[in-house]
């Protein structure tokens, strides 16, 4: 049966709570694998089916959203596809505090793909609940938001709990082999990187009638850098990511450009349209960053590693001394990133990507901050940074728009 909005709203009280399946910290393997999502955009029903792909045995058991026409429209399509794979009944949740009510259930594992700013505060409540976890990427959008997921990735250690964040190209069989072979020396030294992230516009969703500020600033996510960190962080922390991944840690410092020209409307909020970085790390190597929204203009999405002996695209070839081309097949890297959440569960290993994901987001936080302000940003200086985006209190009421910062005259606030 369908279910009604105000079911949505009141629905799931009378869930069944009995306690997780773990003895130290191993998951117990049991006929079905219970999980949960929060978050129900298209992030959260891609990710959905790409965890029922990697595991037979898992059914969708709770869900949440902060909308009730979201979570609606997610629960009813997810009974029409998937059928009886989809076992929420009454365990769907909306509101600020719904993904409280889904980590109440019995579910082994949770999804979180909620617009970034909430991640932190998400992922801290699924390790204290004893929950395994999938997480998108970025995992924050600024400092005290980072230093959060670094504790709850240490708290998940300690619990020998599974953290797999969305950073798909880390479980691509081609980036795999590719970079095994750059850090191989098939290149000689790495000497520089670029990177891009280059596209066209993205969606948005006009504000409606009744809609409060928060309300509208959520439901357009991308364009508040308090819940998106912005295009630099949502969207290019992959190629960052990457990047970092090649060199087997983090920039020590960045400086960057950027601004807004084509995305000028007021319905775009306030984040940029574009940004170019340059970030050193501690051997001295740099890696140049590129990334824009705008339509019209020339597209690409890559990562170029130069090398002493040749260069490469990081995925699939290595031109130079000693030419490398991946052969065989690549199967979907969204699909064995879930693979590999099933894959430590069940076993007893507590593969843990948090460190690694906050380090890559922070990366991109580091650009962003840089940008606004025109200043040089350090490691330590974004990492430390005391400037939570998040507005206190934060509810469905008004909430003005930060003016677009001006390089050399934003300070302080990134």
């Amino acid at each position: 049966m369908d279910i009604t909005r105000r079911q949505v709203l009141v629905g799931g009280a009378a869930a069944a709570l009995s306690s997780t399946s773990f003895a130290g910290g191993v998951f117990q393997v049991k006929p079905t694998i219970k999980f949960g999502l929060i978050g129900c955009g298209g992030r959260g029903s891609g990710a959905i089916r790409d965890n029922l792909a990697a595991e037979s045995g898992a059914v969708v058991w709770s869900i949440a959203d902060l909308f009730g026409d979201r979570l609606e429209n997610a629960y009813n399509g997810l009974k029409k596809d998937l059928g009886n794979r989809c076992q929420v009944g009454g365990r769907f949740y909306s509101g600020f505090d719904a993904y409280k009510q889904v980590l109440a259930t019995d579910v082994d594992v949770v999804i979180l793909t909620t617009p970034p700013a909430f991640r932190h505060i998400h992922l801290a409540a699924a390790i204290a609940a004893g929950k395994h976890v999938f997480m998108e990427k970025p995992v924050a959008v600024d400092g005290p938001g980072i230093r959060s997921v670094i504790a709850s990735a240490a708290a998940a250690k300690a619990k020998n709990l599974t953290i797999v964040a969305g950073t798909q190209r880390r479980h691509d069989v081609a980036y795999n082999e590719c970079i095994k072979a750059i850090k191989d020396g098939a290149m000689g030294d790495v000497l520089q990187m670029n990177c891009y992230w280059n596209q066209g516009g993205l969606w948005l969703n006009p504000r409606q009638p009744g809609w409060s500020d928060v309300e509208t600033q959520i439901r357009n996510w991308l364009y508040y850098t308090w819940v998106g960190g912005d295009h630099i962080v949502e969207q290019h922390v992959h190629n960052l990511d990457v990047c970092n991944w090649v060199m087997g840690s983090h920039p020590v410092k960045a400086i960057s450009m950027g601004g807004r020209q084509t995305r000028t409307d007021a319905a775009y909020g306030h984040v940029f349209d574009h940004f170019a970085t340059e970030y050193e790390y501690a051997n001295g190597v740099k890696m140049m960053s590129y990334c824009r929204q705008a339509d019209g203009c020339a597209s690409r999405v890559s990562e170029q590693i130069i090398g002493s002996k040749g260069q490469s695209n990081a995925n699939t070839s290595i031109r130079g001394e000693k030419n490398w081309r991946f052969e065989g097949d690549r199967p979907n890297p969204y699909v064995l990133e879930h693979a590999r959440l099933y894959k430590s569960i069940k076993g007893s290993e507590g593969f843990n990507e948090g460190v690694q994901v906050a380090e890559s987001t922070l990366t991109a936080i580091m650009g962003r901050m840089s940008a606004y302000s025109g200043e040089e940003i350090t490691w330590e200086k974004a990492l430390n940074s005391n400037v939570s985006l998040m507005p206190s209190p934060l509810g469905f009421n008004d909430l003005p728009v930060p003016a677009v910062a001006i390089p050399g005259t934003t300070k302080g606030v990134y």
